[in-house]
This record gives structure tokens, sequence and C-alpha cells, in this order.
């Protein structure tokens, strides 16, 4: 094992009582303090690059004058690799480790992110589209590794408690992202150098967080990768058994899956249209550049109700908090999309973050709570469905092109509506 990197020791070893108590650990559960530190900057990060996204649809949509549909192609490349790649990255996660699999995922998204600079200096929208494509395989590889990952590091009945946590830091990355993507791509005199510069930072960061996981200490968890199984049988070929028969053994993780597939796709639908929502004259009647510092507002509620999921879930069954929150993104969209009052419209559909905040580390925790050697399998099929949120935004983008923005709001409706219906049975049965 790789020494801790000495120079996050005096940081990491300051005041650590407070340190375990803020991750909910045990003194017994002291070495997984440091990963979880890290791990929660992972958090920040990609909550940060995804959401940029919000603002890359309406800054491009202008740009090379795209429709609804054509430009929300963005988020149809972007989560169409969470299909693709889940599964593989499950199997990398495997056979390779936890650490293999997140610095991994970081230098992928680092080429990604590297790709926009070419994209935007020859306006190219395809160049675009296949770098988010290779930006978001690094991010899924990421969320196949760091998931199980968080709900393994301490005791299980408190893997609610830490995926809502880290999960609430990667909501602060996605509430800051709209505001300064706002400032510097939106309001930026050149177009094309107002994509280049953050994307550019970005790729460094990236490169600096892989360095940085490739040199810390990480507890192995080999009991849940089962490696020294697969170093035994080096060339053991790529499966679908395992994953099926996952399935077969775990009939509650495929509600589970299609839980991630609706939340996902409900969640970025409405983060995806938000601007165009608010610069409606109906509505809000914004300025672009205005209404893209107003996706904080939504991104930041989920922030916030992160925060205080993260306490509620660890004091409170995760199912009625799950159930509670998924009934009032339905009351919210209702009042929202009726066409009552400006004022309502707006600040119902902003407030729907809030209450998004804790269902997706709820439902996954659930989902994968007691799978043991499983678990790798059950994430990587878990994180397959986030292609929701490829599919749904594309639903109603077609919606909004054909019958109004206001009405495209059924499918998001409709996607938190089956979460409503399965939540009680998300939990698998304990004997």
């Amino acid at each position: 094992m790789i020494s801790n990197n000495q120079s996050v020791k005096p940081f990491l070893n300051k005041d650590k009582t407070t340190k375990l108590k803020f991750f909910n650990l045990s003194v017994s559960d002291e070495k997984f303090l440091q990963p979880l530190f890290f791990v929660t900057v992972l958090f920040f990060l990609f909550g940060f690059i995804t959401c940029l996204n919000d603002i890359l649809i309406p800054h491009l949509k202008g740009l090379f004058t795209l429709s609804y549909t054509e430009a929300i192609l963005i988020q149809v490349c972007f989560f169409s690799a969470y299909f693709f790649m889940s599964i593989p990255a499950g199997q990398i996660t495997q056979k390779k480790g936890y650490r293999f699999g997140i610095v991994g995922g970081l230098v992928t998204a680092a080429v990604g992110t590297l790709g926009f600079i070419p994209a935007a200096q020859l306006g190219s929208y395809g160049i675009f589209l296949l770098s988010l494509y290779i930006l978001a395989s690094g991010i899924t590889l990421l969320q196949v590794s760091v998931n199980p990952y968080v709900t393994l590091l301490g005791s299980p009945e408190k893997a609610s408690f830490r995926l809502n946590l880290v999960q609430a830091f990667n909501s602060l990355g996605t509430t800051l992202a709209p505001y300064l993507g706002s400032l510097i791509i939106l309001e930026s005199a050149d177009k094309i150098l107002g994509v280049q510069v953050p994307y550019l930072a970005l790729t460094i960061v990236l490169l600096i967080v892989a360095f940085a996981f490739f040199k810390i200490s990480l507890p192995s968890l080999t009991e849940f990768t089962n490696q020294a199984e697969l170093s035994a049988n080096p060339k053991q070929s790529f499966s679908f058994a395992p994953y099926l028969k996952t399935i077969k053994e775990n009939p509650h993780l495929l509600l589970g899956m299609f839980a991630i597939f609706f939340y996902v796709g409900g969640e970025v639908a409405i983060g995806s249209f938000l601007v165009s929502w608010l610069t409606e004259g109906s509505v809000a009647g914004l300025s672009t550049e205005d209404a893209g510092k107003y996706v904080s507002l939504y991104w930041g509620g989920a922030m916030v109700g992160r925060f205080l999921g993260s306490f509620l879930t660890a004091r409170f069954s995760p199912n009625k908090v799950l159930r509670f929150s998924v009934l009032s993104c339905l009351l919210l969209i209702i009042l929202g999309a009726l066409p009552i009052n400006p004022f309502l419209s707006t600040w119902a559909i902003i407030a729907i973050g809030l209450f998004n905040s804790i269902q997706f580390p709820t439902i996954f925790s659930l989902s994968v709570e007691g799978l043991g050697k499983s678990t790798p399998y059950a994430s990587g099929l878990l994180c397959t469905c986030i292609v929701g949120g490829a599919i749904m935004p594309l639903l109603q983008g077609i919606g909004a092109d054909s019958v109004g923005l206001r009405w495209s709001f059924l499918v998001p409706f409709i996607c938190y509506l089956y979460i409503f219906l399965v939540a009680p049975r998300l939990q698998k049965n304990k004997k």
C-alpha cells in the first residue's frame, strides 16, 4: 500500500475527533476518515462538471441556432455514456479495484474536458458532443467506483447518511457551476474563449486530483471487490451472467434501477430547461444571462436539502423520507406548470431542487444494501440507469417543440410518480 501523502496529514490529523463526528464515524472507523475526505472533494468536482451542461445548452443553442430537441443532444450524449459504460466500468472496478476506477475515471474525464478547446476553436457542435461523451464516460467510471465505496466506508446502518453527506458536497458543485458558468460562459464577449477557459481549468484540476488519488492510502476492501479470486483467473472474460444473477437474486434491485432512471431523468430534464423556462415571457421573462444564475438556486436547494437529508435519513426511515421528498416534487410541478401566477410558476419549479436532494443517494444506498460481493455489479446496473438523464430531457425537448414548454413538464411529473409508487419496495427484504 502506498504511504499517505505527507502534505495532507497535518490538515487531516487536526481535530480528528470533530471530523469523525462530522462523517458520523466511530473511533474504530478512523482509517476511513482520509478516503472519505478526498471522496467528498471528488463528489464536488463531478457535480460541478455535470451542471455546467445546464449553461452549455442555452449557450450552444444560440451559437448554433438549435431547436430545443437539437440543443438537448448535449444531455443525450452526456448521459448516454452511463448506459454504454456503466457495466464495463463495474467490470473494471471488480477486476482492478476502486483506486484504479477513480484514477482512470479522472484521467478519462480530463481528456473529455480538453476536447472542448478544439471544439470551440473549430466551431464544431459534433466535436462538442463527442467530448461530452468522453467526459461522461470518465464520470461514469467515477460514479460506479465511488458510490458503493462510500457505502462501505463505515457501518452499514449509516450508509445512507454518508452517501447523502458526500452528495451534499456534490450539490455544492452543482450550485456554483451555473452561477460561475453564467459569468464566464454566457456573459463572455468572446463566445469561443468563454467555453475554452473554464474547461481548460477543469482539465488541470482533474489531473491534479487524479494524481492525489494515485498517491493517498485507500482501504482496499478486497472482500467486496473479490480481487484475490480474480487474480487467480486473470484471463477471466466479461460476462453478463453475474449481472443477471444479481438481479434474479435481488428483485428489489430492478425497481431501484428504474427509480434511478426516472429520478435522474426528471432532475436533469428540469435543470436543462430551467433557463428556457425563466426566459419565457409568461413566467419570469429574464435574460439568458440572469436566468443562468437562477439555475444555481435550483441546485442550491438540492445542496441544502442534502445537508438536512443526511441527518433526517440517519434518524428516520430512509423510505419515508424518500416518499415525502418525491410527493413534494409532484405537488411543486403541478403548482409550477399550471398558469396560475408567474411568481408561483418561477419559484415552484426552482424549489423542486430542495426536494430532489436526498433521492439519488437514498435510492442507491437502499438498492445496494446487503448485497456484499454483488455490490459492484449492482452499482454498474444502477449507474447504467442514469441514462434516464439522456432519455427524459429528450422527451421533454420533443414535447416543448410540439406542445409547448409548460405542458412538457408532464415528463418529469411521470418520473417522480413512479418513484413515489415503488419507494416502499426498494430495500432488500431482511430475513
